[in-house]
């Protein structure tokens, strides 16, 4: 048997999971390519790129490959805002009016349009874990639910495309309605943007100096920013797209170019600097953020947080304690939902039975618009990380599959939960 496993893995498995990403996607075209990493008893016992990062120039996918991590920018903001809790800068129960004073009166929306907005008084005021948890009565427009989502859309409220600026969409969110009473339900929506401004405004310097002062040089997050700078480009993916944002509906005629990498909005600082879904990354980056995570907030010698913030970050804070489907008005997010709850900005597994795919109490996740993904596990000492450049995130099961496949190569059990 010696030579057959790693980490307590089965070598044949392992492979089988590259197979199966090759011939079931990347093969077909399904997905211009594919970077898979899975992290075992502190060691990485898959490490695969397949395809290619710019289909149209056939540039092959590298290690090295930069990526739109769009939606996993989350995670990032809201470990720099536990930072600051743990420094007692900032509590989770603070009313977010405290920072945002123009904020104190929002009300809920009780009927109209955008521009006569009917309202009513909120249950309680907003406070920060609900921007954490989505429970804020913040919403998305690419939602595409209610008018209020109409009118994040007319604005361009939390669009990275946006020419404003993270100050001026706090402002322009002043005059709208929430959808709910905060704490009242669970809706995915620009709550990450607003961390972001909160960041800013507590500490002292801007959010994105914060993140690469605090998070990136000390972890040695070298290519993650919000923007791609000249002397990296040439490793920077080209992005695709099937169907529409948040649709269900494949294209039967393939990914199309979404995102040429040589004339990105990406080459260039934004003004809109999004917490919630703006930066670019390698997976040698987010796998190292990962593991920070899976130790329990510390690594190589560098402890961003402490394992209690860590354990209480990964608890369902959903009210309550129900998961997604009972609290859920969203029409699109980046989690699966039976058994599913929701921490302090990820997702986490509460009923590993109700998923109906393997994994452990306490494994959470979270993934992006580009079908991006990561989960950690720390009953089992593992990471998975999925890395590639096709929207939606909703186009093809991937990410089940993956999760399916990673924890049929488990031979042995892993660590102690840290």
């Amino acid at each position: 048997m010696q030579g057959r496993e790693t980490q307590g893995m089965s070598r044949e498995r392992l492979a089988r999971i590259e197979r199966f990403i090759d011939e079931s996607y990347v093969a077909n075209g399904k997905l211009p390519g594919a970077l898979v990493q899975v992290w075992r008893r502190g060691e990485l016992a898959l490490n695969s790129a397949l395809g290619f990062a710019d289909r149209e120039r056939q540039v092959p996918l590298a290690e090295d490959s930069i990526f739109r991590i769009y939606s996993m920018t989350k995670p990032v903001t809201s470990v720099a805002v536990m930072m600051l809790v743990e420094q007692c800068k900032i509590a989770l129960d603070d009313p977010v009016s405290k920072y945002i004073p123009a904020w104190e009166k929002l009300g809920v929306h009780a009927g109209g349009f955008m521009e006569s907005f009917q309202t009513k008084p909120a249950a309680r005021p907003m406070l920060v874990v609900d921007l954490l948890r989505h429970t804020s009565g913040l919403t998305y427009g690419f939602q595409q639910n209610t008018n209020v989502d109409a009118a994040y859309r007319k604005l361009k409220l939390g669009e990275l495309a946006t020419e404003g600026t993270l100050d001026e969409m706090i402002d322009k969110l002043a005059g709208l309605p929430l959808e709910f009473s905060p704490g009242e339900a669970w809706n995915y929506s620009v709550s990450t943007d607003v961390l972001g401004y909160l960041v800013g405004k507590v500490s002292g310097i801007p959010f994105e100096t914060f993140l690469k002062e605090r998070i990136f040089d000390p972890l040695g997050m070298v290519d993650t920013a919000f923007h791609v700078p000249e002397d990296k480009v040439s490793r920077f993916c080209a992005c695709y797209a099937v169907g529409a944002l948040g649709s269900k509906v494949v294209s039967d005629k393939g990914p199309v170019l979404q995102d040429d990498p040589r004339a990105s909005p990406y080459l260039k600082v934004p003004s809109f600097i999004s917490g919630g879904g703006g930066l670019v990354s390698t997976a040698a980056d987010y796998m190292r953020f990962a593991r920070m995570l899976l130790q329990g907030g510390e690594l190589d010698g560098v402890r961003l947080l402490g394992p209690k913030t860590l354990k209480l970050m990964t608890a369902n804070h959903l009210p309550g304690g129900v998961d997604l489907p009972a609290l859920s008005r969203s029409m699109f997010s980046e989690a699966t939902y039976d058994g599913v709850g929701f921490g302090l900005g990820f997702a986490t597994t509460v009923t590993p039975a109700s998923t109906l795919i393997p994994g452990s109490a306490g494994d959470f996740f979270w993934g992006g618009a580009a079908s991006t993904f990561f989960w950690v596990d720390p009953q089992e000492d593992l990471i998975g990380l999925f890395l590639t450049q096709l929207l939606p995130s909703s186009a093809y099961p991937v990410r089940r599959q993956l999760r399916t496949l990673v924890y049929s190569a488990i031979t042995e059990p892993g660590a102690a939960p840290r």
